[in-house]
């Protein structure tokens, strides 16, 4: 039997753990809801809420979405969708799964035939992710205890601390945007595609900050993503072709 990275029981179990997520969601939205009216909000302040609170999900939808469509061709879909709807982040997978196909010596832009290879790429971004699920609730009380220490005793320096534990992990991420520029022009395509983004966020800012557009805030990261998407899918052809 041939294997397909988008094959039925694929589908089926990616399916079954989304249900199961949505069976999640919907037991805490009664939960939360019977506990607001026990509480004695109105039943059109919770409506309100549910409302607004449904319509800020869109965002991150779309950046759930975009990143199901950026390894599916890699990965097929179920995978990327299980990952991207639990637990998972663009910014984790991606590198995660790029790792994992630069070992085994093949290209993102490659679809998987091998159960072997699949497999390998799965474990990797499985793996790859766990501490951040086990390590908090254990550390993160310590962890909290201690930045606040830092910040109490100094304001200045705890917000010079903060801002370098930000910029540590940003920069973790652009080691993989600058990794292929020594081999000429298609390797900057990440900057071009980096610069464009941040172009975008940067017109999202002045937006917010010059007309008041206060909800432009919620989706001006969903927003410089689509675009720098559009802009590699222009560039790339151009660029390499």
């Amino acid at each position: 039997m041939e294997f397909n990275v988008n094959s039925t029981f694929l589908y089926v179990v990616a399916a079954a753990v989304i249900l199961f997520v949505l069976a999640q969601s919907v037991f805490f939205l009664v939960r939360a809801y019977r506990r607001g009216k026990q509480l004695g909000m109105s039943a059109k302040k919770l409506r309100s809420v549910v409302f607004s609170t449904s319509i800020f999900t869109i965002a991150p939808a779309i950046s759930i979405l975009l990143g199901v469509v950026t390894l599916s061709k890699f990965l097929g879909i179920p995978l990327p969708w299980i990952r991207m709807s639990v637990i998972g982040a663009l910014t984790y997978e991606l590198p995660a799964a790029k790792s994992a196909a630069s070992a085994l010596g093949i290209e993102l832009s490659q679809t998987i035939t091998d159960p072997a290879t699949y497999s390998t790429v799965a474990w990797v971004m499985t793996l790859g992710i766990l501490p951040s699920i086990i390590l908090p609730p254990i550390l993160m009380k310590k962890i909290k205890g201690g930045m606040l220490k830092v910040k109490n005793k100094d304001k200045k320096w705890g917000d010079i601390f903060m801002s370098s534990l930000f910029l540590g992990m940003i920069s973790a991420f652009l080691g993989v945007v600058f990794a292929d520029v020594r081999s000429g022009l298609p390797g900057f395509i990440p900057l071009f595609v980096l610069l464009v983004s941040a172009a975008i966020m940067g017109i999202c800012g002045l937006l917010i900050k010059k007309l008041g557009w206060k909800w432009l805030e919620t989706y001006a990261l969903s927003i410089s993503m689509v675009g720098a998407l559009v802009f590699a899918v222009l560039i790339s052809p151009v660029i390499t072709g």
